[in-house]
């Protein structure tokens, strides 16, 4: 990450906050405070955390909560609180102003005003080299990615041993097979294959066209069905996005023409991610695409059809992280995924994702799960 003049702060749990994450490569919990001043990297951590830190933390110094907390308790002839025991630290440190990222926690900020430390609000990313990834995050990246399709690959396993039963129910391991059911199969393989699961979509039929709806209840035969999987990898923190469409059965000539024409446009637009092209223009064109081939975005019935989210977004550190796809020039470095869906109510929903990397040639693909319409 660059160097700054200015001393940066945060104060967070890293487990929470992807730019503390990526500052220290140190996963706790709790919140600690992470100072950048003049290129030097410290974090001030808890005796509870403090051994781990020193060995674990990519960090210049860690330094001891209860070290400067100490003198501050014989002054005060207290214990002193959390600000209190900062704005000791940044006294010390002749800190008088420090750039946080937005989401800096509101009430530390009002206390360390309070102290006369001036804090600044850096908007959009707070480290700008979060949005180009290192050969090393996108081998990251690319376990995640494996550890998303031992998800996806459990849940074709279920499917593809279920029984196909009167009124089209699935009947899988002595059971009635529901979202919830293969959601927590999906979930359990990624535990065990290492990853965090994150609000895994298991959506049929009409759940499957509000596209972040979760999925609940029987799953049907003959029906389309979006797997949404989104892992973190528990070990580096980088996150895996990979989403496939299937029918436990037959699907019908509109679910299969409504499939086919999603992944023409998902096709068009990986083959089309070029450094220094517009992605808004891209995602006008596969939305131009579905149209010509009658999947126009509109409102239909108080409802909005076809294709009516953006075509991808950045992927590392955090899900959704910057930038989308619609809002930014491509330059090599990016990791996106490329997911576009249509979703008509009374047909069903259909979403093809896959995560790449955009290079100086195009756009390299990173997922290799295959892409089966029934099973």
């Amino acid at each position: 990450m660059p160097k700054n003049t200015v001393p940066r702060l945060i104060y967070a749990s890293s487990e929470e906050s992807a730019d503390m994450l990526y500052a220290t490569k140190f996963s706790a919990p709790d919140a600690f405070l992470f100072l950048q001043q003049r290129g030097k990297r410290s974090i001030l951590l808890s005796d509870l955390e403090i051994d781990r830190g020193k060995k674990q933390a990519i960090v210049d110094e860690v330094i001891s909560l209860s070290a400067i907390e100490a003198p501050l308790e014989k002054r005060l002839k207290a214990k002193p609180a959390i600000d209190e025991i900062i704005a000791g630290l940044l006294r010390r440190r002749g800190v008088r102003r420090a750039e946080v990222p937005a989401n800096f926690p509101l009430g530390l900020a009002h206390e360390l005003a309070k102290r006369k430390v001036t804090l600044t609000p850096v908007q959009g990313l707070f480290w700008s080299d979060r949005e180009f990834k290192t050969a090393e995050e996108i081998k990251q990246i690319e376990q995640a990615i494996q550890i998303t399709e031992i998800g996806l690959a459990r849940a074709i396993e279920v499917l593809k041993a279920a029984q196909i039963r009167p009124k089209r129910r699935l009947r899988w391991a002595g059971q009635w097979l529901t979202s919830e059911i293969l959601r927590g199969e999906i979930d359990s393989a990624i535990i065990r294959a290492g990853g965090q699961t994150t609000n895994t979509i298991v959506a049929g039929g009409e759940q499957a066209c509000d596209p972040h709806e979760r999925g609940s209840g029987p799953l049907l035969a003959n029906s389309l069905v979006i797997l949404d999987v989104f892992p973190r990898d528990a070990k580096t923190g980088y996150y895996g996005d990979l989403t496939r469409t299937v029918v436990r059965g037959r699907a019908g000539e509109e679910q299969r023409r409504l499939w086919h024409t999603v992944l023409e446009g998902q096709r068009y637009a990986l083959e089309n991610i070029r450094a220094g092209e517009r992605g808004k223009a891209l995602q006008d064109k596969v939305s131009e695409l579905f149209a010509t081939n009658g999947y126009p975005t509109k409102i239909r019935d108080g409802r909005r059809v076809g294709f009516f989210h953006g075509l991808g977004h950045g992927l590392g550190l955090e899900i959704h992280e910057s930038p989308r796809i619609a809002g930014t020039d491509f330059k090599p470095g990016q990791v996106l995924t490329v997911e576009p869906g249509l979703y008509f109510p009374g047909l069903g929903g259909v979403r093809h994702e896959d995560d790449g990397v955009v290079t100086e040639k195009g756009f390299k693909v990173l997922s290799r799960f295959p892409k089966v319409l029934e099973i």
